[in-house]
Parts: C-alpha cells; sequence; structure tokens
C-alpha cells in the first residue's frame, strides 16, 4: 500500500492506494462503496484484466485515507482528480465504481465507466425510516439531539462525526443530471436481488446515458464478489467496441 497526500480546499487529505500489474499501460482505476474500501475490490478483480495496470483507492475517510473536512460527492470527484495527475494516472483511464463510487466515478468523466450497483437515483425510503427522520427533527428543533444519535443508521453510528456530515450530504444526492449529462461510453453491472440500488434504478441510468448497456447477474448489491469474471468479460466487450467506433 502507498500513501499520497493531496491539498484540496486549504484540507489536507491522505489517499491510500494500491496499484497491480505497474508494467502495463492501459489503466484501470477501481473505487469501492460507503463504507467498504479498496480491498473488497481488489479481492474481487486482482486476479482478472491483467492486461491493464490496476490501481485501487481508498476513498477518503475509508480505509487507510483520511478525511479532513465534511465532503459532497463532487469533492470526492476533485480530490480524485487531483491524486491521479499526482500518480500520473490522468490519462484517460476506465474507473469502476460500485456504489457510492460509482457516483465518484461518473463525476470523473472517464472514456469508459463502469457501475456496479451504483446509487445516484434516489429509492424511497421505508416507513419506518420516514418516521426516524420525523422524529429526529423534531427531536433537533426541542433540544433533544440525542434522539438523533439514537435512531442514526447502522451504517452511520460507527462513523466520526466529519464522515457522518458527510454521509448525511451524500445519502441523499440525485444524479439524474449527471447520468443524463455524461457523454462517454458506459457499462452498467447489477445484482437482480439488489435491495440498496434496486435494478429499476439501473434501468433509469441505462435509459439517462446515452451510450449505456446493462448486463445483469445473480445476486444482490455485491453481486461482482462472486462474478468478478462475468464483470470483467462484460468490460472487455466493452473496451472492444470503444475501440471499434
Amino acid at each position: 500500500m502507498a500513501i499520497k497526500s493531496i491539498q484540496y480546499r486549504q484540507k489536507s487529505f491522505q489517499i491510500a492506494y494500491e496499484v497491480l500489474n505497474p508494467e502495463q499501460k492501459r489503466l484501470i482505476i477501481f473505487l469501492h462503496g460507503w463504507g467498504s474500501n479498496k480491498e473488497l475490490m481488489k479481492g474481487a478483480f486482482g486476479a482478472y484484466l491483467d492486461t491493464y495496470k490496476h490501481i485501487y483507492i481508498d476513498l477518503p475517510g475509508f480505509g487507510g485515507s483520511t478525511c479532513s473536512a465534511p465532503l459532497v460527492t463532487e469533492d470526492y470527484a476533485n480530490i480524485l482528480e487531483l491524486f491521479l495527475a499526482q500518480i500520473n494516472a490522468n490519462h484517460d483511464p476506465i474507473i469502476v465504481g460500485h456504489s457510492f463510487g460509482g457516483k465518484v466515478a461518473t463525476r470523473l468523466a472517464p472514456p469508459l465507466l463502469v457501475l456496479l450497483g451504483s446509487s445516484g437515483i434516489l429509492v424511497p425510503k421505508p416507513l419506518k425510516i420516514k418516521l426516524k427522520i420525523a422524529l429526529t427533527k423534531l427531536g433537533n428543533k426541542l433540544g433533544f439531539g440525542a434522539i438523533g444519535a439514537l435512531f442514526r443508521a447502522d451504517d452511520a453510528k460507527a462513523l466520526s462525526e466529519t464522515m457522518y456530515k458527510t454521509f448525511k450530504n451524500v445519502v441523499n444526492e440525485e444524479f439524474s443530471d449527471s447520468f443524463r449529462t455524461f457523454r462517454h461510453k458506459a457499462l452498467l453491472c447489477w445484482g437482480k436481488d439488489d435491495t440498496a440500488t434496486p435494478l429499476y434504478t439501473a434501468e433509469e441510468i441505462n435509459e439517462l446515458i446515452a451510450d449505456s448497456r446493462l448486463a445483469v447477474f445473480e445476486g444482490d448489491h455485491y453481486f461482482f464478489m462472486q462474478h468478478a469474471e462475468g464483470v470483467a468479460k462484460e468490460i472487455e466487450q466493452s473496451i472492444l467496441e470503444m475501440h471499434q467506433h
């Protein structure tokens, strides 16, 4: 693992990353989802696509990377742009993004965008969650801030205050416009039984991005852990199509 220090808006961010197949010229960058880290992506894809240099990155606030201020997805993309320039990896890389990493990847506008169960299309919240939010807001108005802490989502409870604020910033971002204005080629790979980013959101993204196609796999939000070889074949197919144009 290596670490690079990035300066962004007068703050310093330490970005942890790992490079596989360093001798290869063509680049694929892998971005994990919320609450995850680069090891998950490397565990899935490290054995495939070996004619490419792989760069696995811990997004700020996850794995070995630090986060020194609350961020929105745009900030994540800006920090990664600075990071990729610093390691000389900003020459038209293919970018693969899972879940939240898919939103960051979309903002980076690569020539081939690979979305794995990407977030970005808002899914209606279950009634139980809506009630929790309403109670939290009421509690905050009445000065009972502790109520909010009681109702924090499981994936938010373990977060630092900076990352909890970041979580609140990014969880409700609507990305329809970003998908609609994406001008390059996109490959969408999805789990048929995904409940975090349901299959209908993939179909919506597929409609929004002009040059995209959707490949559906058995499994849930982490379908690619079992189907990394199949996803790698879809990526190779998309790369071939890209070079035929």
